[in-house]
């Protein structure tokens, strides 16, 4: 009887596994083809009105067919427009006779400050147009906010809130986590500012480090100032008062200090927008969201050009291997630009990098491809929010660097980390560790004891080499001295704006901008835009999330914001060799 249910057991739980399996294929079949059915019908009526929300992260790039897993859940499906796509459709919008204006509905935006910059841009161009933006919220944090001042008029929810404070940088310390279990991190860097191993030794920021974050988070802090002043017409000096003595505390606040034009329900809004659209009290406002928007037709067809321009997209830490659409694998991104370097029909690239950074050999491997492609085709980077130590290292050699003002870099230095677990082991589990050895540094590197003096000074001299290493190409990339290199290194993090002060950084601007540098570069007056490496299709990214990341979408869902430590620490855990990258964690709010 035993043995009977064992095999009953074991043949339900397998039909429940099939039958998931299926249901999902079945899933992404039927939402495929209702998806592509419905691409034909799409329209929108005039007097239309585009409704943007951003309560998702934009990608740096659109996904593969009609939608793929949200982020947030495995369960839950996105279709958001990637950056490029989202700038093209605002633009579309602006040519559009349908639409009448832009409502942006706001509340906090979880994508990067730079990628908010690139966005807002594109809706300042939108106002050309002479067509309307208006902007709600029930409560503005800080990033919303200095989004929604690209607006014609603000409107803000009678019992709603606008957060102006000033921005706070912080960094997350795990050295008592790592106490507590017994771990020892034992750190070589190069680079008083590299603080990207400060979590694992102290518990606190060092003064070199609060130096750096303070003028990177009070160069952000300065522009976003600079822009909402014009924006408002408030002058800059008082904004910064009305954030030190926190005046904007109610609705009425903002109304009396110009950072809102009327408070308002979301019903009266409708009705104010009604007016604008010169419709009667009766008729319905059309709001088409901007993942439906994508299908409308383009106004004017696009000319399909022979000539390319190529977008490599660098996303995530840089590792090596093959990667994926969110980490950067130094083979599949290397084997990206090889493709571009080779296609006569690619007449430039344009390397898109939103990188903290990460293996110091792995970063080495794409420069190289990079300076390859950069010997036969303009080469044009175009940073993102991040682009720092190796995000920096595989831009250097590129003929023009764009970066956006927000847009975090720098950071030339490089560590390495060896844990010592040997105490975990036996203090906490019990477990010991012996062996014999024909060499005196057979086991070298090793986890389950500490390093010799002498092996301390082995891996010192490789981070020096290497860190020599990014110095120089640093230097020839962009016609500075090495010393210079060094002064502005050690491991310091720059805005985008001090980026471009320091010869770091070209231009200040977006992706956008970067494209229209590499078609002059080109000579090209028409192109498109082909876009590298080759994403998943849908079914094979079902497959893979089937296999390996439902688990850890459930870990997102259930630990929330706490989420962000626990991907830390795994990050830290498969660390291997030199490292070039940011601090382990750069919260700024």
């Amino acid at each position: 009887m035993r043995q009977f249910l064992k095999f009953m057991l074991a043949s339900m739980a397998g039909l429940i596994l099939t039958s998931l399996i299926f249901f999902f294929i079945a899933f992404v079949i039927v939402a495929s083809a209702i998806s592509f059915a419905g691409k034909e019908e799409v329209s929108i009526e005039p007097k239309t009105v585009l409704l943007l929300k951003f309560n998702e992260p934009i990608p740096e790039r659109s996904p593969v067919g009609p939608f793929s897993f949200s982020r947030s859940s495995f369960m839950e499906t996105t279709s958001t427009p990637g950056l490029l796509e989202t700038m093209d459709l605002i633009k579309k919008a602006a040519e559009d006779e349908k639409i009448s204006g832009i409502l942006l509905d706001l509340s906090d935006i979880p994508s990067g400050m730079a990628t908010l910059e690139e966005i807002r841009d594109a809706l300042i161009q939108f106002k050309d147009s002479k067509k309307f933006i208006i902007a709600y919220g029930e409560t503005y944090s800080q990033k919303a906010y200095y989004l929604a001042t690209v607006a014609d008029e603000i409107f803000i929810n009678p019992e709603g809130s606008i957060d102006f404070k000033g921005l706070t940088g912080g960094v997350v310390f795990i050295k008592g986590l790592l106490d507590k279990m017994d771990v020892n991190a034992q750190i070589i860097r190069h680079g008083k500012y590299k603080s990207a191993i400060e979590p694992l030794i102290g518990t606190k920021m060092s003064e070199a480090s609060k130096e750096q974050t303070l003028a990177y988070v009070g160069s952000i802090w300065q522009h976003m100032i600079e822009k909402v002043s014009q924006s408002r017409n408030i002058e800059a000096a008082q904004l910064k008062i009305y954030a030190d003595s926190l005046l904007i505390q109610t609705p009425e606040d903002a109304v009396k200090y110009k950072f809102a034009d009327k408070i308002t329900y979301r019903d009266q809004l409708t009705d104010l927008i009604r007016e604008k659209l010169k419709l009667d009290k009766s008729d319905k406002v059309e709001f088409v969201k901007l993942d439906r928007y994508k299908d409308v037709p383009a106004v004017k067809a696009e000319k399909r050009s022979k000539n390319k321009i190529a977008v490599i997209y660098a996303v995530g830490e840089i590792m090596s291997g093959e990667g994926d659409d969110e980490t950067i694998g130094s083979e599949r991104l290397s084997r990206a630009i090889r493709k571009a370097r080779l296609d006569s029909t690619v007449k430039a690239i344009v390397f898109r990098i939103n990188s903290p950074g990460g293996s110091a050999l792995a970063s080495d491997v794409i420069l190289r491809e990079l300076k390859l492609a950069h010997d036969e085709k303009p080469v044009v980077v175009s940073m993102g929010d991040y682009a720092a130590s190796g995000g920096y290292y595989i831009a250097c050699a590129a003929d023009t660097i764009i970066s956006n003002p927000t847009t975090l870099t720098g950071s030339i230095g490089v560590f390495g980390v060896i844990p010592d677990f040997s105490r975990f082991f036996e203090n906490k589990l019990g477990v010991t560790f012996d062996m014999v050895k024909t060499n005196p540094n057979a086991d070298f590197p090793s986890v389950t004891r500490a390093m010799t003096p002498y092996e301390e000074k082995v891996i010192t001299n490789s981070i020096e080499r290497i860190y020599k290493t990014f110095v120089n190409h640093v230097s020839n990339g962009r016609g500075i001295s090495a010393a210079n290199v060094d002064s502005i290194g050690q491991g310091r993090v720059w805005s985008g704006i001090d980026g471009k002060r320091l010869n770091l950084v070209d231009e200040t601007g977006g992706l956008r901008r970067a494209l229209e540098i590499a078609a002059s570069m080109a000579k090209l007056k028409e192109y498109r835009i082909t876009s590298l490496p080759e994403q998943k299709d849908p079914f094979t990214q079902l497959m893979d999330d089937i296999s390996g990341k439902p688990s850890e979408s459930l870990l997102k869902s259930e630990l929330g914001s706490m989420y962000p430590y626990l991907k830390e620490l795994k990050s830290i855990a498969a660390m291997k060799g030199v490292q070039a990258r940011l601090p382990f964690i750069i919260n700024i709010y």
